[in-house]
Order: structure tokens, then sequence, then C-alpha cells
């Protein structure tokens, strides 16, 4: 080999040793970046709700097809040793086709709670936490849950403002005030987390809690929004910091990160919703050891939650048959 030779070999290995070196300096640097807004978010936070009485959650193990039902609990628990859950959702995310869907359940729902009497279905947190809960919409409803989430509303406040420090933009269709902690007049605006929790929680008017869902349900697409965009992409590490104090989750730090990165890489253009119970099939209805509540058509509700989040039945009647 001629000294030319052998010089040009230097050089490459330089080079390639230079490509490497940035590229650890880059990867050092993303770490850096991420560990930082990730503390920072934690330190923001504050110390959060007390989780040692965390549930064991006896989840269903996700099917063949993907689709990954999550238990969705919101509560103020203002130090509270037990609590009901104020709001009551089942989020779906289908990662191979890019799909999300949202179910509200009413509060007020009359059910059977496995080992109880009948009650409401926010009881059954009450009594049980999110497994007896679990519980109970299996009996009810049919539905198989592979994993819970239990928020704070003070933590939905926070992330929030961190995630859209302006605001997020709602079209406020009346004035709200009662029992929210905020005003809010009518008119499109910004709102910040304190005026977007009062908003999604705002019942007093002629739709009552069937009104208060529905504001739920467009807070949640209007956040999917904004956690999308590249504004929300990168405060990703910082959102987890803030949340981390104010959610309890059987969902593992590996799997949040991977359900993340397939939700920004396939987002759904809009998330599906439902409430139930579906319109029509309920009756408001009231008992000495419950108070006021919605008897539902169980069997009609249980179908309908499972065609919205399954698709169309593909069992075959017993007139199609004969035909």
């Amino acid at each position: 080999m001629n000294q030319r030779q052998v010089r040009h070999k230097k050089k490459k290995k330089k080079k390639v040793a230079r490509v490497f070196f940035l590229l650890l300096l880059l990867i050092i640097g993303f770490g850096g970046y991420i560990f930082y807004q990730y503390y920072t978010g934690l330190q923001a936070a504050g110390e959060g709700f007390d989780k040692s009485g965390a549930s064991d959650f006896a989840g269903a193990e996700v099917g063949e097809l993907g689709k990954i039902n999550v238990l969705l609990l919101g509560v103020d628990s203002r130090g509270e040793e037990k609590s009901r859950t104020d709001t009551i959702m089942i989020a779906q995310y289908d990662p191979k086709e890019g799909k999300a869907k949202l179910v509200s359940i009413m509060r007020d729902t009359y059910v059977e709670i496995p080992d109880y009497k009948n009650y409401k279905i926010n009881t059954a947190y009450f009594l049980g936490g999110p497994e007896l809960l679990r519980e109970t919409l299996e009996k009810n409803l049919g539905v198989d849950l592979h994993y819970y989430a239990l928020v704070d509303f003070k933590g939905f406040q926070q992330v929030v403002d961190t995630l859209a420090p302006n605001g997020i933009e709602i079209d406020v269709q009346q004035s709200m005030s009662k029992n929210i902690g905020v005003s809010l007049e009518p008119g499109v605006q910004m709102l910040d987390g304190a005026e977007l929790l009062g908003y999604a929680r705002y019942r007093a008017d002629a739709k009552g809690d069937f009104g208060r869902v529905e504001r739920q349900q467009e807070v949640i697409n209007a956040l999917k929004d904004e956690l999308i965009s590249v504004n929300g992409v990168t405060k990703l590490p910082k959102l987890v910091g803030t949340v981390q104090p104010y959610i309890e989750t059987n969902v593992s730090g590996s799997e949040v990160l991977g359900l993340l990165k397939d939700f920004i890489v396939n987002t759904p253009e809009d998330i599906e919703t439902m409430t139930i119970p579906v319109e029509g099939s309920y009756t408001n209805e009231s008992y000495s050891h419950a108070g006021s509540v919605l008897e539902i058509d169980m069997e009609e509700n249980k179908a309908a939650l499972d065609e919205f989040l399954n698709g169309p039945s593909s069992v075959v009647t017993s007139d199609s048959e004969q035909e």
C-alpha cells in the first residue's frame, strides 16, 4: 500500500470517527433535553395525590386485532380518602388503523355492582376502586378493558397550561359559572387550564350531565389537536413529568411511550365519540338507596357499545339462517 492510500485510509477513519462523535453528541443532547423537560415538568407539578391505594387491575389481554381499551377516570380528590368518579370514559385506540374512539358513561347510570346492590355506576369506584368499576362494566356492558388511568383534575389543569400556555380555543355557547370555580361568557375564546376544566364540568343547564359529557368530548378532541402539533410533540417529556404526580395507572412507562409514538405517527383525524346510555334507551327513576338514576335498557346499550367498539356483529340471526 503506497503512502497516498495510507493517507486516504486515515482521512476516512477520521471522518467516520467525527460522524460517530457528532451522532453521540446528538443522542446525549437529545437524552439530556428529554430528561430536563421531564424533570422541569415534575418539579412544577407539585405533590399530586396519594397513590398508596393503587388498584390491582385485572385487565384483559390485548386481542389479536390490537385494539386497546383504557378505562379513563377523572376525580377531584381534595385530599379525601375516598371519592366518586366525576368522569367515566372508555378510550379505544387501534394502532393498526390509526383510529381512536371515546365512550362516555353517564355517572348516574343504574347498574348491578358485583357483590353489592344496584347503584349508580360511579359508586362502584367508591366501593372498590378501578378494579370493581372494571368488573361492573364487564358484567353489565360486556366490555373488555386492558388498562386504566385515574387522573386528578388538578393534573388536567396543569397539563393544559403546560401544553398551551396561551389557552385552548373553545366556542362557549352560554354564560357559565355555577359550581365550576370560574366565570365564562359566550363567544370563541382561549381558555386556560382552570377555565377549560370549568367548561368541561359545567352541568347547570337544560342538558345537565348529558351536556357536560358533550363538552368533555369536545375538550378531549381539542387537546388531541394541540398535542399532535409540532409545539405539542416537543413538550411531551415535560407533559409526562407534569401529569405524573396526578395520575394513577397500570400502564408502564415503556407502554406509554410506545402508545404515544404510535399515536403521533398514525394520528386519527378525529376521535369518534358515543355516550352510554344511547338516546331513547333510558328513563329517569329514583330509589331511596341511590337517589335519582338513569334506568337503562342494558341489552340495547350493550349491543350499541359492542358495535361502536368492535364493528357490526357477524353473528347470523335465526331468521337469516332460515332464508
